[in-house]
C-alpha cells in the first residue's frame, strides 16, 4: 500500500468514475468555525490512499477534490460522519454526500456493546489492529511525519471492508432502511451544528 500526499487538491480523473471514495478529515481541533481544515484523506477501497494538505490561509479552491466530494452518483463512506461532513462543508463550500457512516451503522446493530470507535470496530469485524498515538497530533505541521501519514490513512483504509460486513448485520437485523434514513439526515444534522444546535435534540420534548 502506498499513501500519496497531495498539496491543495488532488490530480482530476484520480478516481474511477462512480466508485464509492471513503472519505476522513483531519483539523486543528474539535471547532469546525474556528479549528481549520488541515488534511482530508480519500480512498477508492484499492492499495493506496491520498491524503491533501492544506497550509495555513489556504483558499480551498480545491476543484477537483471539491468535484469528487460533491458528485451526487458517488458514495461516501465515512466513520462519524457528522463531524466530516460539517468540516467539508464549512471549508470546501460542498456537501460531501451521498452518504454511509459506520458509527452510525454499528450503533445501530452493535447494540451490545458501547464501544464503537473506529479502532474497536476495524478490530471485532476485520481482526486488525489500528494504532491511535496520532490522534491528537499537530496536523497543522509544516511536514507531516510519517507516523502522521499512515495514521492519516489507516482512517480510510478499512472503510469499504467495514461497509461490507456492517451491511450484512444491518440486512439480518432488519435495519437496512432504518439505516439508509438515518444515513440521509446526515448532511442536515450537520448543518445544524454548522448553524448553532450542535447539542440542542431540536425534536426533544423540553
Amino acid at each position: 500500500m502506498t499513501v500519496h500526499l497531495h498539496e491543495e487538491d488532488i490530480p482530476a480523473d484520480l478516481f474511477p468514475p462512480g466508485a464509492a471514495i471513503a472519505v476522513d478529515t483531519e483539523t486543528m481541533g474539535l471547532l469546525t468555525p474556528r479549528d481549520r481544515l488541515c488534511v482530508v484523506q480519500l480512498s477508492d477501497g484499492g492499495e493506496d490512499e491520498h491524503l491533501v494538505r492544506f497550509a495555513p490561509g489556504s483558499s480551498y479552491t480545491a476543484p477537483n477534490l471539491r468535484a469528487v466530494l460533491a458528485d451526487p452518483d458517488r458514495l461516501k463512506l465515512y466513520h462519524f460522519a457528522r463531524f466530516d461532513l460539517a468540516a467539508v462543508r464549512h471549508y470546501l463550500g460542498v456537501v460531501a454526500g451521498p452518504v454511509y457512516c459506520t458509527k452510525t451503522a454499528s450503533r445501530l446493530v452493535r447494540t451490545y456493546t458501547d464501544r464503537h470507535g473506529l479502532k474497536e470496530l476495524v478490530r471485532e469485524l476485520l481482526g486488525v489492529e489500528l494504532s491511535k498515538q496520532q490522534q491528537s497530533s499537530d496536523w497543522g505541521a509544516p511536514e507531516l511525519s510519517d507516523a502522521q501519514r499512515e495514521y492519516a490513512a489507516s482512517d480510510v483504509r478499512y472503510l469499504h471492508r467495514l461497509k461490507v460486513e456492517l451491511d450484512r448485520r444491518l440486512e439480518r437485523e432488519g435495519r437496512t432502511a432504518l439505516a439508509q434514513a438515518c444515513f440521509d439526515f446526515l448532511p442536515h444534522r450537520a448543518e445544524l451544528d454548522l448553524a448553532g444546535w450542535p447539542e440542542v435534540d431540536i425534536f426533544a420534548h423540553v
